[in-house]
């Protein structure tokens, strides 16, 4: 009896969890929106944006698994009434209006009850222990994971832009966030008025591209540069948003990187004239070499001199020493380094 009351405890738990599975706001999900005369505001729009900015989209869905996502503005019925709304951690930003736009309310900072990561109703979340979108995170896999895509380059966008990487609806606020962070990244068709209606255009955004690359930051982050990454080690201007380092996995070494050297062992010798002459020795003193052009003097006769020309003569010469090392082969310059992959929240 015992056993199956913990297996119906557990089943019921489970239930539970999945029936608040995600979170939303307490007065406009299946509620009716009112006039100040209390008249149901026939048609209203209810715009769910980003907290903390002016109007960034943020989804708002159909079901607690947060795979549906509804329009936004979401559109109240001939009631008044909205539907059911589901919405992720942390935050929001709220703005309802009449059908004609007139505002009728607007607020920012508003808390999601009963949020995705708790499990019941009601448990409050503090925005800032959430992933927001944008936000990077290296996971141990290769895989689609839900509420990420990876920074591979590939493109996002509607569910009939195309998009390479996601084309779903869902990604508006991700297409926003880097359309606004990073000018660098290409809108298919050129950048247009803005995020929102690039992306109503089907529009895509390519995604940063960290394959094969590691992390580094910003050589200034809001404060004067470190000069710690600069243009001549790190291949471009390190305080931009997105810059990728023009370094590669191998250096090969020329002249200039190698320091003065001290030869020794064997080398080969190369003899190259310096047109430094002296004249050559005769068979005995006194025998005067064979008349030819010069103006060297040699002694004939022990005490004398006689003046003697000639071109048989010995050289000294200059050597040159060169080094018997094979042609240079590209080395790794890669650190101890292991693969993951790195993904960003929609």
């Amino acid at each position: 009896m015992l056993k199956r009351l913990t297996v119906a405890v557990a089943a019921l738990s489970v239930l539970a969890t999945s029936a608040f599975a995600a979170g939303t706001v307490p007065g406009f999900s299946l509620a009716q929106q009112q006039d100040s005369n209390g008249t149901p505001l026939v048609g209203c729009k209810l715009y769910v944006i980003q907290a903390g900015t002016v109007a960034t989209p943020q989804n708002a869905y159909q079901d607690s698994g947060l795979t549906i996502p509804l329009s936004n503005p979401v559109i109240c019925d001939a009631y008044g009434r909205l539907p059911q709304i589901f919405l992720a951690d942390g935050s929001i930003k709220l703005r309802l209006t009449k059908s004609n736009g007139t505002q009728v309310f607007a607020a920012d900072g508003i808390l999601v009850v009963g949020a995705s990561s708790g499990g019941g109703g009601g448990s409050p979340v503090d925005p800032t222990t959430v992933l927001q979108t944008g936000w990077l995170q290296p996971i141990y896999g290769t895989g689609v994971v839900t509420g990420f895509v990876r920074a591979n380059g590939r493109t996002i966008g509607s569910a009939t832009s195309g998009a390479t990487e996601r084309a779903n609806a869902d990604t508006v606020a991700l297409f926003t966030f880097l359309y606004n962070q990073d000018l660098n990244l290409a809108v298919s068709g050129g950048r247009g008025a803005s995020a929102a209606a690039d992306f109503a255009a089907n529009k895509t955004i390519a995604l940063p591209d960290w394959r094969g690359r590691a992390m580094a930051f910003l050589d200034d982050m809001g404060n004067s540069a470190a000069g710690r990454l600069t243009v001549a080690g790190f291949g471009v201007a390190a305080t931009v948003l997105g810059a990728a380092s023009t370094a590669t996995e191998t250096k090969t070494l020329a002249a200039a990187n190698i320091p003065p050297l001290t030869s020794s062992g064997n080398n080969t010798i190369s003899i190259a004239t310096v047109g430094f002459n002296i004249p050559k020795a005769s068979s005995s003193i006194g025998q005067q070499p064979s008349p030819s052009t010069g103006g060297n003097n040699v002694p004939t006769t022990p005490g004398t001199w006689s003046a003697v020309t000639g071109t048989d003569l010995n050289t000294i010469n200059a050597i040159t020493v060169t080094s018997t090392g094979t042609t240079s082969t590209p080395v790794s310059i890669v650190q101890p380094t292991m693969l993951a992959t790195i993904y960003i929240k929609l």
